[in-house]
């Protein structure tokens, strides 16, 4: 039995340019050299628009407290997250009374009752369906959560759901950081999203893409290089300029090992969802896997269209890669995180047949 990905729902906040974000808040932090610096970084960044559960053209959180920050979380992104987990199910012909596993991934937000109760209560869902909720795990939380879903659904013959809710915006940093490169940059990449995901036994679902394989590799030696710490002034994030390296050291044997398994190489994929986390990472990717620029069109397009949303972002190129008019026939999924960490998960057509 297979896990088949049989629907997805996506829920944005209002988006801005980035133009405007940098000349409507972010320009007036900066001066002299550094103010240049900030404004190359923001222009460079791949992104063209992006958008904000809180925008800080409308509030500016940089002063708030971590208490306040979470309270905001909670008001923000559970409609969010029900948006996007209602057009999920709409998509796969379900409702929310058949999920026997709700997972939830968010590292920017923490309560309890958290997003996995308290979606679950609004949406309907059985009282007796299972709950996960992953934390901390950031940019590739979406690939454990496929993980965990996906072997759920294989070893329970139930549907599951996931959903990927993270708002970015409310951690923005106090000015005393101005001069910090390293938030610089996730100032000018960071944004916010939420999507959902359904997985169904492969006898119960018309078409989809089947989760075959979920697989990861962490560089412990590197594990200062992405960091997420939490502070009293809301999530601090720690991004070293050597992350891209780290990357192009690792990825290669992952996706090799991983196709291998399956007696398939890179030339066989036709579907490359890439966690845009920056244009380098992109870069590295690219070189090291030996991609044209066709092959990582959908993942410059996300990050040119909705930022770096974290979790949610590598769903976002899936979303698009399943939308084209020719779909791909095997999709690999990358995406990264503190570790430092790679995740991959290979995705295959499925359609039922008689």
């Amino acid at each position: 039995m297979a896990a088949v990905i049989s629907g997805m729902g996506v829920a944005l906040p209002p988006a801005t340019a980035q133009a405007e974000v940098w000349d409507g808040y972010f320009a007036r932090r900066y001066t002299g050299a550094q103010r240049r610096i900030a404004r190359r970084i923001f222009e460079n960044s791949g992104v063209r628009t992006r958008q904000a559960a809180v925008s800080p053209l409308v509030e500016d959180v940089a002063n708030w407290s971590t208490e306040r920050r979470m309270r905001r979380y909670q008001t923000e992104a559970i409609p969010l997250g029900k948006a996007a987990v209602s057009r999920a199910l709409e998509t796969s012909g379900l409702s929310a009374g058949d999920v026997g596993l709700f997972a939830v991934c968010s590292c920017t937000g923490y309560a309890t009752p958290g997003l996995d109760i308290l979606l679950a209560r609004d949406l309907g869902m059985s009282p007796t369906v299972q709950r996960l909720f992953v934390g901390h795990m950031g940019c590739y939380a979406a690939l454990p959560g496929l993980g965990a879903t996906s072997d759920y659904v294989t070893a329970r013959g139930r549907p599951a759901l996931l959903l990927c809710a993270e708002l970015t915006s409310l951690h923005l940093q106090p000015p005393a950081d101005r001069t910090d490169i390293q938030q610089i940059v996730s100032h000018a990449l960071f944004s916010d999203a939420a999507v959902a995901v359904v997985l169904t036994p492969r006898d119960q679902a018309l078409a989809g893409y089947a989760v075959r394989e979920v697989a990861a590799v962490t560089d412990t030696t590197t594990a200062d290089h992405m960091t997420w710490e939490v502070t009293d002034l809301g999530f601090r994030m720690g991004l070293s300029a050597e992350v891209p390296a780290v990357l192009a050291a690792h990825v290669r044997g992952l996706v090799d090992d991983v196709l291998a398994r399956h007696g398939l190489t890179v030339d066989a994929i036709d579907g490359w969802a890439v966690h845009p986390g920056g244009p380098r990472i992109l870069d590295v990717v690219q070189e090291q896997l030996g991609l044209d620029d066709d092959a990582l069109a959908a993942s410059r397009g996300v990050l040119s269209a909705y930022g770096n949303c974290s979790s949610p972002t590598v769903l976002l190129v899936l979303d698009a890669l399943r939308k084209r008019q020719l779909p791909p026939r095997r999709i690999l999924m990358l995406a990264f995180g503190p570790g430092l960490t790679l995740y991959v998960t290979l995705l295959e057509a499925s359609t039922l047949t008689a």
